[in-house]
């Protein structure tokens, strides 16, 4: 019986261990999410990759028209001097999310000759490994990924391990900026980053 209930108390004891490990480690990467996602990297880069976002027919959403304002100021301030759009054709959709927005960006005085796009991805993983395949057959070498800070850390981590020099650059007008916005964001981002961890995709 005593053994019984020392073999009891040590399951007990196992089991609340690694919850709490998990709970550490949880928090411990959402808050990594959180506050790298507040680094905004001013530096010289060769080129944008500007992660796709949803479309309204042949308009930006407004999560992706914050994306690309901020790509086409650090074109237009001398940060990079070729913007990469990524995104394909989404359910419903017409146009891809790359077209929308190289659309969008020379409207606002971009040179066409100064974009590159990619219309075929769907995934973070697919934007910036398209990308990287597009990116291959120009002089570029060095990235800036600009995104919502919450997206960064992952798209950050997923870029670099596709052998690209990149950094990020967070859209400093993001759409999630009140608690209710950025909870569910910043958990949908700590979820799919252990994903990414555990499959690589």
């Amino acid at each position: 019986m005593l053994n019984y209930r020392i073999k009891k108390q040590r399951l007990v004891l196992i089991v609340l261990g690694s919850v709490s490990a998990l709970f550490i480690a949880i928090a411990s990467t959402a808050s990594s999410i959180y506050f790298s996602g507040k680094n905004n990297t001013n530096i010289q880069a060769d080129a944008a990759i500007i992660l796709g976002a949803a479309v309204w027919g042949e308009k930006p959403s407004p999560v992706f028209q914050e994306r690309i304002n901020h790509a086409i100021n650090l074109y237009k301030n001398g940060y990079v001097r070729t913007l990469i759009f990524t995104g394909g054709v989404g359910s419903g959709d017409q146009l891809a999310e790359a077209v929308v927005g190289k659309c969008y960006a020379v409207n606002q005085g971009v040179k066409a000759a100064d974009i590159l796009i990619e219309t075929s991805s769907r995934t973070t993983y697919q934007n910036l490994q398209n990308a990287s395949e597009v990116a291959a057959n120009y002089p570029l070498k060095k990235f800036l990924i600009v995104s919502d800070p919450l997206h960064l850390k992952r798209a950050v981590l997923m870029a670099r391990n596709l052998g690209l020099d990149a950094q990020p650059s967070p859209t400093p007008t993001t759409r999630y900026r009140t608690l209710n916005s950025q909870l569910p964001f910043l958990m949908r981002e700590t979820y799919f980053y252990f994903v990414y961890l555990l499959f690589k995709i």
